[in-house]
């Protein structure tokens, strides 16, 4: 039977430990400040929002949400980052994506100051992580890297296979493992003899947004699999880009969907806004 490694016991750890370090951090004269964005009225956005904000509450740090309607301007929206930039109280700003079509999210990102990127999507962090000197880490990769070293699984020498190569996960993860010394293979729909590859891999990233996408067939036996999609079956459950029941007897280990990497992405998101605010102390 496979190791689960469960992103909600992992980002508990995580998170218990960015307390103690906020609460340092306040008897400095500092309290990390999280700003989120939300544009519209979009359920899963309105889900995300909240879930940060509470973490944000749990962990003793400050939180500002602005909800914006459909209607915004991207003038409007460029006012408000500006304005986020300016305020000493906000360590971190996060714009929630997707926009609604008539904003421009290029733009938007660009006008984040890359000191309180924290979702590092600006082109100054993104130009950091491929170097290997960063401030911040795009969450979703940041908080695998974090379950793999939770879990004793080291991606050195390995082969590691990446499905999908969006700048949100796809990319920035096949970065992390380089730096990590894995040798990476990215996929994608044009990618040829798919299964093939993906069945060479020690460990196997699914990070490609299709319910059940990677069936048995697809893993080979011991494989590390890590499981980023969140999407409804037929049956309107929340399930993976893996189907785990067939997949699952033939790894070492595997992440849940829910529970695996999702919980982990907001646990980054925190580590992002303090690394942020402790560098106002220097």
């Amino acid at each position: 039977m496979a190791q689960l490694i469960s992103g909600k016991v992992i980002s508990a750890a995580v998170k218990e430990r960015i307390a103690a370090e906020v609460e340092a951090l306040k008897s400095q004269g500092v309290t990390p400040g999280l700003a989120v964005i939300i544009v519209g009225t979009d359920p899963a956005s309105q889900v995300y929002v909240g879930s940060k904000e509470r973490t944000c509450i749990e962990l003793g740090m400050y939180s500002e949400k602005y909800e914006l309607p459909e209607s915004t301007t991207n003038e409007e929206l460029l006012a408000l980052v500006e304005k986020l930039n300016k305020d000493d109280k906000i360590h971190g700003i996060l714009c929630q994506l997707p926009l609604p079509r008539h904003l421009d999210e290029k733009a938007v990102i660009d006008a984040i100051d890359p000191s309180k990127d924290v979702d590092a999507f600006h082109v100054q962090n993104v130009g950091k992580i491929m170097l290997g000197d960063y401030d911040f880490l795009p969450c979703t990769p940041a908080g695998i890297m974090e379950m793999l070293k939770f879990s004793d699984i080291d991606p050195c020498g390995k082969h590691c296979v990446v499905i999908g190569r969006s700048n949100i996960v796809g990319k920035p993860m096949a970065m992390l493992m380089l730096h990590a010394n894995a040798t990476v293979t990215v996929c994608h729909s044009k990618t040829q003899n798919l299964k093939e590859i993906c069945r060479n891999a020690d460990i196997l990233v699914a990070a490609v947004g299709r319910a059940k996408f990677v069936t048995a067939d697809m893993v080979k036996d011991g494989a590390v699999v890590i499981d980023v999609g969140m999407n409804r079956d037929e049956n309107g459950k929340l399930c993976g880009d893996v189907d785990f029941a067939s997949v699952e007897p033939k790894c070492s280990a595997i992440t849940p969907v829910p529970g695996g990497v999702g919980p982990m992405t907001i646990a980054m998101l925190m580590q992002n806004t303090l690394t942020s605010a402790k560098r106002t102390l220097k």
